[in-house]
């Protein structure tokens, strides 16, 4: 089954052509073409994503990538022309920002109606979900899936491609947005994530005693607003001053080790409490090396399979919307937009 996928929930446009066959529990995938257009500097002088701004960026970039998606597909590396017939498009209709959503449904549609194909909509959290099948490994279940983005962070437990449970989720701040706005808070530049893990390289995860947020709460819910405010709290009354060499690097490795050290111990005792046999880790924070390397680590003490997708699949891609329009749950698109709880 050929699917071409749209995604466009933020600040991110990006279509992709995959290649889908087997049985759910053992899927192949091939991706023919994928494409993913950033708006980081666009956003960057804000400090954030500006809805409207990404509209206009959204709008632009969809026939563009469309265009070298075919191109791709055309002029493969050192392989064969790779012929345009999906059998199905599918598009992410939410959860995201409503103005970009809308410019990929309307986008996707018009595909629909010119190829003569059916249009599905899918949900952005479960592309997030199944994108750790696009390792080709097979995920035994039942399996915890801590899904942490710029957006959205919550633990979910999954009992089978169809069916899974929300066991908690932030309170406040996703995890990702906590990572920004610490950024942002120390000057660094937009997206804050990668350049915090940057950071924190040079410096001292134990150099200073931030909180963890409730790390002890009973339940598997997060809460990364009053982490991110210590941070603030601590320069106020440590200012960084040019002088100082390592103090940022300091404060950026302390705050990754707080956040990571309640991420993990969450996710490790949801796949105790439900008998997890695998542990999956998605969303764009999946991309933190020390997050990664510490779950593998804490899941192999466990006798826990690991599971995450490749680097270039973490962030928004259509790869991951493809991937779930064959394995997951489609929605059809007229009823886009839909607030689906996972």
């Amino acid at each position: 089954m050929q699917i071409l996928a749209i995604e466009t929930s933020c600040d991110e446009t990006a279509i992709a052509v995959v290649e889908c066959s087997g049985k759910p529990e053992n899927p192949s995938f091939v991706v023919r073409a994928h494409v993913v257009a950033t708006q980081i500097a666009t956003h960057r002088p804000f400090g954030g994503v500006v809805p409207s701004l990404a509209k206009r960026e959204h709008l632009k970039n969809l026939p563009l990538a469309y265009d070298e998606v075919i191109q791709k597909l055309n002029s493969p590396a050192g392989g064969e022309k790779y012929a345009l017939k999906p059998d199905r498009i599918a598009v992410t209709v939410g959860p995201g920002l409503e103005p970009a959503l809308w410019t990929g449904v309307n986008f996707a549609n018009s595909l629909a109606e010119k190829l003569h194909v059916p249009l599905i909509g899918i949900n952005h959290l479960e592309g997030h979900m199944f994108s750790s099948w696009l390792a080709g490994k097979t995920v035994a279940f039942p399996a915890i899936v801590l899904l942490v983005s710029g957006g959205h962070t919550a633990l979910v437990r999954m009992d089978s491609m169809k069916s899974w449970e929300k066991l908690g989720e932030t309170q406040d701040d996703a995890a990702g947005e906590a990572f920004d706005k610490v950024a942002k808070i120390l000057g660094l530049p937009y997206p804050g994530g990668p350049e915090v893990e940057k950071e924190a390289r040079a410096g001292n995860p134990d150099a200073i005693a931030f909180p963890r947020p409730m790390l002890h709460s009973g339940d598997f819910n997060f809460s990364f607003s009053g982490l991110k405010t210590a941070v603030l709290y601590h320069l106020r009354v440590n200012p960084l001053t040019p002088e100082s060499s390592k103090p940022k690097a300091d404060i950026c490795a302390s705050f990754q080790k707080a956040a990571i050290d309640v991420l993990v111990a969450k996710a490790l005792r949801a796949a105790d409490e439900c008998g997890a046999q695998s542990l999956l880790v998605c969303g764009g924070v999946a991309g933190n090396a020390v997050l990664r390397a510490e779950l593998a680590r804490r899941a192999g003490e466990e006798g826990i399979a690991f599971h995450a997708p490749a680097m270039e699949y973490n962030t928004d891609n259509a790869v991951m919307i493809a991937v779930a329009a064959y394995l997951g749950t489609a929605h059809p698109a007229d009823k886009a937009l839909p607030n689906l709880n996972i």
